[in-house]
């Protein structure tokens, strides 16, 4: 199975990721860990894209796809993959077709865990930290024993800058905009599956499990 997983902050993607993957013996594949991957083996798109990263540059697209190529040649994918931050423009999304049509594989599902705003915004907004322990609590779904105390250590719980309100409404808002001709792209394609994320997440793991179902008849 050749998935694509996308969602927006606080969607969560990582939960579902780890499921499938351990579920069907498939590389979870994320363009951070593909970066970091080809720079410790040293290739030379590996070098490519350490010398932007360490200049604080964005990699080109061109270094990016590269990387993507080879790493989807890997053995480890003859079964299929998940991919995880990527594409991210229309652009990467074409030259994924062309990296795929050469391998001779093809995409199956573009799964969008979909979560409404007010959800995301309230999952985001109510993460608390300690500062000292760094163990991490949610008012709402993963509260401290005593409120807006750490059960570790006893140090008050504070509220990231990036956790505000203001600034989760703006990082949704740049996301959704950025996220919506892809999403535009592949229904187009036939390949978008939207997932209701507003669920408990096992039930979305229920949903995800049942369309991959199909894949296997």
């Amino acid at each position: 199975m050749n998935l694509i997983l996308m969602g927006l902050p606080g969607a969560g993607k990582g939960t579902q990721a780890e499921r499938i993957t351990k579920k069907h013996d498939v590389p979870h594949i994320s363009t951070g860990d593909m970066f970091r991957a080809a720079i410790k083996e040293g290739t030379e798109l590996g070098t490519k894209a350490k010398s932007f990263m360490d200049a604080g540059e964005l990699v080109p697209d061109e270094v990016t796809i590269g990387i993507v190529r080879e790493r989807l040649a890997k053995d480890d994918c003859s079964n299929g993959f998940l991919l995880d931050g990527f594409p991210r423009t229309v652009a990467q999304a074409d030259a994924l077709e062309d990296i795929l049509s050469s391998l001779g594989k093809r995409l199956d599902y573009v799964l969008n865990i979909d979560v409404s705003k007010d959800q995301l915004e309230e999952r985001l907004t109510g993460r608390r930290v300690s500062p000292t322990s760094g163990k991490t609590y949610h008012v709402i779904y993963n509260p401290p024993k005593q409120e807006g105390i750490c059960d570790v250590d006893g140090s008050e719980l504070v509220q990231r800058d990036d956790d505000k309100p203001e600034t989760v409404r703006k990082r949704l808002e740049v996301n959704m905009e950025q996220q919506q001709p892809l999403i535009d792209f592949y229904e187009e394609k036939g390949y978008l599956r939207n997932i209701n994320g507003d669920q408990d997440i096992d039930v979305v793991f229920e949903d995800i499990e049942e369309l991959l179902k199909g894949l296997h008849a």
